[in-house]
Order: structure tokens, then C-alpha cells, then sequence
């Protein structure tokens, strides 16, 4: 009833916000763009009634036009590119001077309606995106020395202490301190589940407390915060316009000369201006540039609902033609919750415990998801974990430490062979990952670690497959048969262990070099060349999200393999509304459109009343991506 109950006042509160964001569209421009456009068709209906003389039309018409006319020889200056509005102008001057003068106010005026309508239309689909997402409050109740005061957000300063209730969103990224309360994360991770908190945790600026109260420690504020970064990333997505955008920008470009030479070759043979003039309504290239970034725009909003960033169309369009997905293990495919089965001493020098005590204080410093399970055992067992005197860690292969005087050697057996260390052969265990300790030169022993695969793993990469991903490939720097034994439990078709980063690189280029479109999901840290090798990139964000949202071109704001499945879907949903957009919406009506100019069915009025259906089409078509149920996501 509760989350109901949030549901309700979340959807209440998103159609408040974007009635505002219409008023906020509505700048003194757009208004006197209105008064042009009212203005422009008063006058024509008036001399079509003939209470105003053609003199009154004409300037009526010149100040509709001059906008029109205005961009238009920007763009053939600047960008040498003759654009929509040149095209508008040509049309309308052809039919005023050529005799069809109330037919070429009335198109003027329609066209101009249809652009207004198109960029309004437009920029609310942006502004749409942080309305969705939500924002951060302005100001904050501080607690400090001399008690409680409410503060600009920008008079903040880290370790700084904020107060949130029970209802506020908070406004800072942080720490909590004090109390403990159950949050709404999803503004940023898009789960729609509160989880609860307590003193040590991380808090997320935009997110809400549903209930309960914190004290939070300023870490970071205004821009710095995750969120202010998320707007920013999904904010900018357009400008990394995908290759079918550039293309339909192309096609736009060559489209208006060869239209130019097709009216006079029509004018040639018929003679028929009422003809070139209908036929300028319908060869107009305007709805090619509607057609995809609309899409891009909603599709990308979409995503960030659900807790999902993509950096822009060009992504968006890889994921959904992406034929082959290549998974990292450790932290990806498995739960990054890895914990150590047993532990084997070698070596009659040392006991188990001691074993233990080594290799935890070699690997204290490492992030490593294995290197934390022993830190944690030791812990566990309450073994002393000394500060190692000196600490490296070796990508790929383990760390190098000297601990109490001694040179101790954690990691895989390639680690040891490196360094001199004599094995017979590289121990394995079925499933589990041996983690090989070495002391003074001397193999001592073997500490056994068993990874928890993430849940619904299996579930996730079955799903993909039936969206047409051909293989499942699994990178990782593990033994070959702790690799092989999470891929036959997960259903994975290609298996490659033993890897150091420059390898997953290696083996990402001969993929593409097979012909196949790549995406590669890792955590965003260790796995950066491959990320940025791969057509794709998609970084698992909830273990290290400020790094993830620079290291890949999509990047999951939890570690949740099935929002993988999601991206998939609407980037796949975003690309077939593309192709309808470039087939119904410009394609076919312009067809039928140009064939009944062409057979005399229609005149230059009533052309262009059907010249706002394409514009139309397009946008509901390319709207309903913020809303549409798609399959899977």
C-alpha cells in the first residue's frame, strides 16, 4: 500500500513537473513566435474575405518569413547547407508570386505552426529527462555548533553535517553519521524498492528518505554529486548522434538540391504552379530531421528511469545490433561476494593461521574481490593481519608484499612461476579459486575461495540470447577450471581464462575482426581498455559508480545483470521506431503525398493541412518510448 501510495504522488508529482516545464518553454520567443504565426493568419483569412488589400498580405507574409529566411542563410553561409527553412521559403514566395498567393499564406502559416510545434515538442523531450529522473533540493537544514540552520546548497562545505526527514529528498552526497533511515534510491539506480540504511553507509544526493531520519557528512555537492553527473551524461547524449541519425542528416542534406531539380523539370512539363507548389509541401526533408533524434531523446530519458546511462544515440544504436556479448567474471558474472572454503599449508613452516595471517596482510591493500575474502576470513578467524613494510600489486596476477621481513607472494600461480617459484603444476579445485601463497621463494601453501554467482545470472543471459545475441563469451583472469565450472553453470558458450587486461583487448579485437558487433560488460575499473575497445561498453556501476560513469559508454547504476536485459530492449525498441519513423512517417506519406500532387487530387491548401500528419506521426511515434511497455525492460 505504501509503495502504491508513492507511486501515486511520484506520477502526480511528474505531471505537475511537466506542466511546469511547458510554462518554463514558453520564453518570451516562442510567444512572439505564436503572435507571428496568429498574426500572419489573421491577415490571410482576412484577404481571402477581401477586407484587407494584397499589400497588407505581402507584409503579413514577409513577417512570417523572416525568421524562416534568417536560419536559412545562417545555415547556407555558415554550414554551406540549404535547410528546411530555405525549402519553406522557396514554397511560399513560388506560390504568393505565382498567382496561388492565399495558398502560399495559408502553407506559410501551417509550416510555421508544424516547426513551432517540432521544437516545442523537441525541447520538452529534453527538459522531459531531468523532470524524469527529478532533481536535488536547493537548500539544507545544516547541523552544526551553534544548532540547527537552514543553508544555500552552494554554502555547503565537505564534512559538513545535513539533517534529513522522513518525505525530503537529500541534497548531498554523503555518509550517514547518525539514524538510520530506509531510502529511495531510484533517481539514480532505478530500483523501485527503499532499501534500508545505517551509520557508515554512502547516500546519494536526489535520492529520498522514505522513512526515518539521517545525519549525513558532506562529501560532495552540486555538480560533483552523482547525480548532478548523471544529468550531465544523459543531458549530452545527443550530441553523440548515432550512425542512422548522421545518415537521415545526410540524406537531408542531398535531399533538398534534388527536389530543387525534380519541381523544374514538373514546371518544365506542366506548366503548373498550383503542382510545384503542392509538390514543395510534400518533397520537404523536415521530418527526416524529427525522425531520430526524438527517439534518442526518449530513449536515453527511458533508460535513466531506469537506472541505466547512455552516453548517447551512437550507443544506443550499437547495443541494439550487438551480436556478441563478452561478460568479465569476478564482480560481473559472479556476486563479487567471494568467500574463502579452506585453507592448505604446503609448507611444515608454517600452520594454517600463519598461512592465513600472511597472505591477509600482503593482500589488506588490494581492492581485488579475492583479496578482500581473505582479509575478511582472517578477520573472522581473529588472525593478526600485520601492515606490510612494502606492497605492489601485479595487474592480472596478484600482489607482491614483504610482511614481518618476509617476500610473500599472493595470487595465481603465473605469479609465482614469474618470480621464481617452483610449482610441479597450477593447483585447481573444480569451482573454486585456489589463491597461491608464497613465502621467502618457497610455494607455502593454498587458500581456496569459492564466488558466489550473481543472482539471476543464468536468467539474464538467457534472456539476452532470444534478442538475438549469437554467443555469451566470458573473459577472466582465473584458473581455467574455476572459469569453466561458472560457465557451464551459467549456460556461457565461450570460456578464455588466464587473461591479463591486454588480453581481453587481444581477444575483443578478433572478435570484431570476425565481424561481429562487441559488447563488453565489466566493473568499470580493471576492465577499462576492454570497455573502450568493444563497440560497446557497459560498466556494472554499483561497486564503483563514480569510476564507472567515465570508464564505459553505458553504465548500470546497480549490479543487476537483468537492467543488461533492458538496455537491450529499448535500444532494440529505439531502433525499429527509427526504421517506422523513416518508413511511414516520412517515406510512405511523402510517396502518396507527391503521387496525388502529381495526379491533381490535391491542392497547395489542402497539402499542407496533411503536411502536419508526418510531423505528427513522428512524435507520437517517438513520445511513446517514455511510455510504452517493452518487453523485457
Amino acid at each position: 500500500m505504501k509503495t502504491q501510495t508513492m507511486n501515486v504522488n511520484s506520477a502526480a508529482a511528474a505531471e505537475q513537473a511537466s506542466v511546469s516545464s511547458l510554462r518554463v518553454l514558453m520564453t518570451r520567443t516562442r510567444w512572439v513566435e505564436v503572435g507571428r504565426i496568429l498574426l500572419t493568419g489573421l491577415v490571410a483569412l482576412l484577404f481571402w474575405r477581401q477586407w484587407v488589400p494584397l499589400q497588407i498580405l505581402w507584409v503579413a507574409v514577409a513577417i512570417g518569413l523572416y525568421p524562416l529566411v534568417k536560419t536559412g542563410l545562417i545555415d547556407l553561409i555558415q554550414e554551406r547547407k540549404v535547410g528546411t527553412e530555405i525549402f519553406v521559403t522557396v514554397a511560399t514566395l513560388v506560390a504568393v508570386f505565382g498567382g496561388e498567393t492565399v495558398a502560399g499564406a495559408v502553407l506559410m502559416v501551417i509550416i510555421l505552426i508544424a516547426e513551432f510545434i517540432a521544437d516545442l515538442n523537441m525541447d520538452r523531450a529534453r527538459a522531459s529527462i531531468k523532470t524524469l529522473i527529478g532533481s536535488v533540493p536547493q537548500v539544507a537544514l545544516m547541523r552544526g555548533a551553534d544548532g540547527e540552520r537552514v543553508i544555500p546548497i552552494e554554502q555547503l562545505r565537505t564534512g559538513d553535517v545535513v539533517l534529513v526527514r522522513a518525505g525530503e529528498k537529500i541534497p548531498v552526497d554523503g555518509r550517514i553519521v547518525g539514524g538510520a533511515a530506509s531510502i529511495n534510491e531510484a533517481p539514480i539506480t532505478g530500483e523501485s524498492l527503499p532499501k534500508d540504511k545505517s551509520i557508515g553507509a554512502s547516500v546519494f544526493a536526489g535520492t529520498i528518505v522514505a522513512s526515518g531520519a539521517l545525519d549525513i557528512q558532506t562529501e560532495k555537492i552540486g555538480s560533483d554529486t552523482t547525480f548532478a553527473r548523471i544529468i550531465g551524461l544523459v543531458e549530452n547524449a545527443e550530441a553523440a548522434q548515432a550512425p542512422v541519425q548522421k545518415l537521415a542528416d545526410r540524406v537531408a542534406s542531398w535531399l533538398i538540391p534534388v527536389v530543387f531539380i525534380f519541381l523544374i523539370v514538373v514546371y518544365m512539363v506542366t506548366g503548373d504552379v498550383r503542382t510545384i507548389v503542392t509538390l514543395l509541401i510534400f518533397t520537404s526533408p523536415a521530418e527526416l530531421g524529427l525522425a531520430t533524434p526524438l527517439v534518442m531523446i526518449a530513449a536515453i530519458a527511458r533508460a535513466a528511469r531506469h537506472g541505466i546511462l547512455i552516453k548517447g544515440g551512437l550507443y544506443l544504436e550499437s547495443l541494439a545490433k550487438v551480436d556478441v556479448m563478452v561478460f568479465d567474471k569476478t564482480g560481473t558474472l559472479t556476486a563479487n561476494k567471494s568467500e574463502v572454503v579452506r585453507v592448505e599449508a604446503r609448507d611444515t613452516r608454517f600452520s594454517e593461521m600463519e598461512l592465513l595471517s600472511l597472505a591477509a596482510a600482503a593482500d589488506r591493500r588490494s581492492a581485488h574481490p579475492l583479496a578482500k575474502a581473505v582479509v575478511d576470513y582472517a578477520t573472522l578467524k581473529q588472525v593478526a593481519v600485520p601492515e606490510p613494510e612494502q606492497y605492489e600489486q601485479v595487474q592480472g596476477r596478484g600482489v607482491i608484499a614483504t610482511v614481518s621481513g618476509r617476500a610473500v607472494l599472493v595470487g595465481n600461480a603465473a605469479l609465482l612461476r614469474e618470480n621464481g617459484v617452483q610449482l610441479t603444476a597450477a593447483i585447481e579445485d573444480g569451482g573454486q579459486t585456489p589463491v597461491h601463497v608464497a613465502v621467502d621463494g618457497q610455494f607455502a601453501g593454498v587458500i581456496f575461495i569459492a564466488d558466489l554467482l550473481r543472482p539471476g545470472a543464468r536468467e539474464a543471459l538467457e534472456k539476452l540470447k532470444r534478442t538475438g545475441v549469437k554467443r555469451i563469451v566470458m573473459l577472466t583472469g582465473d584458473n581455467e577450471a574455476t572459469a569453466r565450472a561458472v560457465a557451464t553453470e551459467l549456460g556461457v558458450d565461450e570460456v578464455r581464462a588466464n587473461l591479463m587486461p591486454e588480453d581481453k583487448v587481444i581477444a575483443i579485437e578478433a572478435l570484431k575482426k570476425q565481424g561481429h558487433r562487441v559488447a563488453m560488460i565489466g566493473d568499470g575499473i580493471n576492465d577499462a581498455p576492454a570497455l573502450a575497445r568493444a563497440d560497446v561498453g557497459i560498466a556494472m556501476g554499483g561497486g564503483g559508480t563514480q569510476a564507472a560513469l567515465e570508464a564505459a559508454d553505458i553504465v548500470l547504476m546497480t549490479d543487476d545483470l537483468s537492467k543488461i536485459v533492458s538496455a537491450r530492449a529499448i535500444a532494440r525498441r529505439a531502433y525499429r521506431t527509427i526504421q517506422e519513423n523513416l518508413f511511414v512517417g516520412v517515406g510512405v506519406v511523402h510517396v502518396l503525398g507527391i503521387t496525388a500532387a502529381l495526379m491533381g487530387w490535391i491542392g497547395p491548401i489542402e497539402a499542407a493541412f496533411l503536411h502536419l500528419g508526418p510531423d505528427v506521426l513522428v512524435f507520437l511515434n517517438s513520445a511513446k518510448l517514455l511510455r510504452v511497455r517493452i518487453d523485457g525492460a
